[in-house]
């Protein structure tokens, strides 16, 4: 006999991710939660990092009910006219009855199915606490290795977990053993890391000052991706979602090298 698994509403799909991720906590560059409403049930849900129409035309094809990604839409100072590639993107979208949802700082900062949390995880890093990003919800993590390891053996854990090599900036002669910590664009926190007293520095992008603070510092830096390190999120909040209400999830991986 066939088994039909059961549809969820998609407010209390929702209802459920807004109390995980605590989202009212969050002073946000852009909403967070259901962006673009779809249908009313979801029984299929799609994952990803940004809402690309790459990702949405994959949603499609599969038959997704519903879109869940870090990079959703509607940032703030963003020209606010529905033209071009956003009416094609949100077209798509209302065509297909497909709801968006997207968390961004919220999904960041989360302890276990957080950007920063995953990627401790990928990384082998034991969380000993966070450190301030001057934001009024602490965003980045610190932590230690099981051992020291020279620069290099860092940068080469970074590689095989990411599959992607990190721009490195040596801060000196010293191994590392203890790491701060904040995916995607970050780079701007490297004073506040270093504050902390640890030897490295891990965030997604990197700009020319950051290589300077590095060096002045005596703090190693290595820039992973901003796609890289922001993978694994959305990722392990959909296998959770998945787990909790026998939907059918799929992650869905649109390569970028930014």
């Amino acid at each position: 006999m066939l088994t039909v698994k059961p549809m969820t509403q998609l407010q209390e799909l929702l209802a459920h991710i807004d109390a995980l991720l605590d989202v009212q906590r969050f002073q946000d560059y852009a909403p967070n939660g259901l962006q673009v409403e779809g249908r009313e049930e979801v029984k299929r849900l799609m994952t990803g990092v940004t809402a690309s129409q790459a990702l949405l035309d994959e949603a499609v094809e599969w038959g997704a009910d519903a879109i869940l990604v870090h990079h959703g839409y509607f940032w703030k100072g963003e020209d606010p006219r529905i033209t071009g590639m956003k009416a094609r993107r949100l077209k798509t979208l209302l065509e297909s009855g497909i709801s968006l949802l997207a968390y961004h700082l919220p999904l960041d900062a989360h302890p276990e199915f957080g950007n920063n949390a995953q990627l401790a995880s990928r990384l082998g890093l034991e969380v000993t606490g966070s450190f301030d990003t001057g934001t009024p919800v602490a965003l980045g993590m610190v932590g230690r290795l099981p051992g020291a390891e020279p620069l290099q053996a860092f940068a080469d854990r970074v590689a095989a977990a990411l599959d992607r090599a990190p721009v490195t900036v040596s801060g000196g002669e010293h191994p590392v053993r203890t790491v701060a910590w904040c995916t995607g664009a970050a780079q701007g926190f490297i004073d506040r890391a270093a504050d902390c007293g640890v030897d490295a520095y891990l965030s997604g992008e990197i700009s020319e000052p950051t290589v300077h603070v590095a060096r002045e510092r005596g703090l190693h830096y290595l820039a992973a991706g901003h796609h890289a390190t922001e993978r694994y999120g959305a990722m392990a909040l959909g296998t959770h979602l998945a787990e909790c209400f026998g939907l059918d999830h799929r992650f869905v991986d649109v390569p970028s090298p930014a």
